[in-house]
């Protein structure tokens, strides 16, 4: 990549760090990302796909196959914590703590490469996902018809990765992420007097008992060489000093590898639900709702993106799956594919992700849009 598509990527990504769009209110950022595609020189490009979602087509030659690259582009509800970054979050309470901003302008960047590659031929789709944290943006795209209307044999995608080096591409063998679940425990007791509480029945006390026994789900059902996390993330109850609440609700997360460990911590909630209700007198109830199924890579195109991988940068093969969620796997699900991780370098000073220190290196982006654009030559010459 020369330097002046670099320093115009640089700019773009700093510019969408400093005007972040939170979950399903991407509209600004869609916009940017059409008027940069129209800006580059991309004809064909549709906009409000599954809500905000965005998706260009490059055509070059007569080849007859299609590929598809994504990059998501939310940004999260965290306050930034730099003072310092001249481009800085400029709406306060939410950030990009995920690097979206940096595979947006990725993207872009592979847009630019491709049209300025004579060596391709085929068609490439260009899929600027919305609502990638816990929104749903993948499945509602695929239900508006993106593979209908945008026919794509193969897709790939990344994610930014804090702790690798700068630019080293990591390409997983067996899972690349987890599965996600988000899961709720409400516990309905007799709310009273805190001087009476025989009178009562203590939602508190059982949720108390409630957090230790989710642990030992994990910790005491599964298999140590499986792999799972069950966290209580929010709990919410009462409303006076000196009342027993009525209702307390625990909400949290679980993460798997496998179908099997999801349904065993699911069976786990409601075995605690149950015994609460029996031990305290309480009415408590689990659920369990939506989320994401593990990343796990087509064998075909995860080779194909370990080669085009090579070819751009160093190559790791060798790394664990992690236990984040990526609803990437939707597409997955859909068509063949693969997703890959770049590093971001060092995690120092609190730059992992979802961080409130947490920033993008712009180091990566030659190496992230080389890496889509020589994955979607391969894909359309049949690699």
């Amino acid at each position: 990549m020369d330097e002046n598509l670099a320093e115009t990527l640089t700019r773009w990504r700093r510019h969408l760090h400093a005007n972040p769009d939170v979950t399903k209110e991407e509209g600004p950022t869609a916009r940017f990302v059409a008027e940069r595609l129209r800006e580059l020189g991309v004809t064909e490009v549709e906009t409000g796909i599954g809500g905000h979602g965005v998706v260009a087509t490059l055509r070059r030659g007569g080849g007859n196959r299609s590929v598809g690259l994504r990059a998501d582009m939310d940004a999260l509800p965290i306050q930034e914590a730099s003072t310092e970054l001249p481009y800085r979050s400029t709406r306060p309470g939410v950030m990009h703590a995920c690097g979206h901003d940096g595979h947006t302008t990725a993207l872009l960047g592979a847009a630019a490469l491709l049209l300025r590659d004579e060596s391709w031929s085929g068609t490439v789709r260009l899929v600027f996902q919305p609502a990638e944290e816990g929104g749903g943006g993948a499945k509602a795209m695929v239900e508006d018809g993106l593979f209908q209307r945008f026919p794509m044999d193969r897709i790939f995608g990344w994610h930014n990765w804090p702790g690798l080096p700068v630019g080293t591409i990591a390409v997983h063998e067996g899972p690349v992420m987890a599965a996600g679940r988000r899961f709720l425990i409400e516990i309905e007791g007799h709310a009273g007097h805190a001087a009476l509480p025989h009178l009562t029945h203590d939602p508190i006390v059982a949720a108390g008992h409630a957090i230790v026994a989710c642990q030992s789900i994990v910790a005491r059902n599964l298999d140590p060489l499986d792999s799972a996390v069950v966290s209580l993330t929010t709990i919410e109850g009462g409303e006076a000093w000196n009342q027993i609440a009525a209702k307390v609700t625990i909400r949290g997360s679980m993460r798997f590898l496998r179908p099997e460990t999801g349904q065993m911590i699911e069976d786990g909630l409601a075995r605690v639900a149950r015994g609460l209700s029996e031990t305290f007198q309480v009415k408590a109830r689990s659920e369990v709702l939506g989320g994401v199924d593990a990343t796990i890579n087509h064998p075909a195109e995860r080779d194909l993106a370990a080669d085009a991988a090579a070819a751009v940068a160093p190559l790791r093969r060798d790394m664990a799956a992690a236990m984040t969620g990526e609803d990437f796997s939707v597409f997955l699900q859909n068509v063949p594919g693969a997703f890959v991780w770049i590093g971001n370098g060092p995690t120092d000073g609190g730059r992992e992700l979802h961080h409130p220190n947490y920033d993008f290196d712009d180091r990566v982006l030659p190496t992230a849009s080389g890496f889509l654009a020589e994955a979607a030559k391969r894909a359309l010459t049949g690699g």
